[in-house]
């Protein structure tokens, strides 16, 4: 097994590329533990959320990030979504419209799409639509890079739904001189080079091991590893925020009949309920 969830982000001394590895178990098992995917789902599951992680290293921001695949009209899957943070605190859900043994990237979303939408704590937020036209999630989100920046990116995503495992690594050009021939000629080789990964190897080397088997004639510059966390942001204070939203006689009419009003987490299922005596004075509030 590789040693704990961590990213790993990296430079190639004296070549115009850089990298990163991210290798999931714990976090990936909590994302799904409540839930009974079918094998084809999970295992989709497990890639969105390898290339959230390196898609949210490499966009360098400070805030929210969420990356939603959205099912065509055709589609056993309804959506699926992984959102999270610039420090790799991440969550996960799938609905599916019903049960379904599908496999693979356009059995589960048919004509469906990505969306990739960026909350940072200071600015805009940003949202991309991402046409899921190539085969799998992997080629997709490269082909995102390639047509929205126009900077070459090749992606690898590993999943091995029966072990909770879930990996990935990507590669991407440095536009950091003006000798672009060079920065293709380096990008191209270092591409080659990660392409060999194995399932195994990526499942259970360290990344130290990894690295150092991929680009042992390489020099490579590895940053502090960033901790990969599942961590679900419901909350009790979120829940009463949302029947804000209801109007007094409403939360009365439904404490009447089902004797609370509660709140399902649709990521981890956690319900929160409420009564009439801990609404009362939200209530009362709301008449005025």
């Amino acid at each position: 097994m590789s040693t704990q969830d961590v990213l790993n982000r990296y430079l190639f001394d004296g070549k115009h590329a850089r990298g990163e590895l991210v290798q999931i178990q714990q976090a990936y098992q909590e994302i799904t533990a409540n839930h009974d995917y079918p094998e084809g789902v999970k295992t989709l599951l497990g890639e969105l959320l390898s290339a959230t992680c390196l898609l949210t290293a490499t966009l360098k921001f400070e805030g929210e990030i969420a990356v939603q695949l959205q099912g065509g009209t055709d589609a056993p899957l309804n959506y699926m979504a992984i959102n999270g943070d610039h420090q790799q605190n991440m969550r996960g859900v799938a609905k599916l419209h019903e049960s379904t043994d599908a496999k693979g990237l356009k059995a589960l979303i048919g004509n469906g799409i990505m969306v990739i939408t960026i909350r940072p704590n200071k600015g805009e937020p940003y949202q991309g639509v991402v046409a899921l036209e190539k085969p799998t999630l992997a080629e997709c989100l490269a082909n995102y890079f390639e047509t929205s920046d126009q900077i070459p990116t090749s992606i690898w995503l590993f999943t091995d739904a029966a072990n909770n495992q879930t990996a990935g690594a990507l590669v991407q050009l440095l536009p950091d001189s003006d000798d672009k021939a060079q920065q293709l000629s380096d990008y191209d080789h270092l591409r080659h080079l990660t392409a060999t990964i194995k399932a195994e190897e990526i499942f259970d080397l360290p990344a130290e091991d990894l690295l150092h088997r991929l680009y042992h004639e390489e020099e490579v510059r590895v940053f502090d590893p960033q901790q990969v966390t599942y961590r679900c942001s419901c909350s009790e204070e979120k829940c009463l925020s949302a029947i804000s939203q209801l109007g007094p006689d409403e939360l009365k009419s439904i404490i009447a009949e089902q004797g609370a009003v509660s709140m399902t987490c649709d990521y981890c299922l956690t319900t929160y309920s409420f009564d009439e005596q801990q609404l009362g004075s939200f209530i009362n509030q709301a008449k005025h």
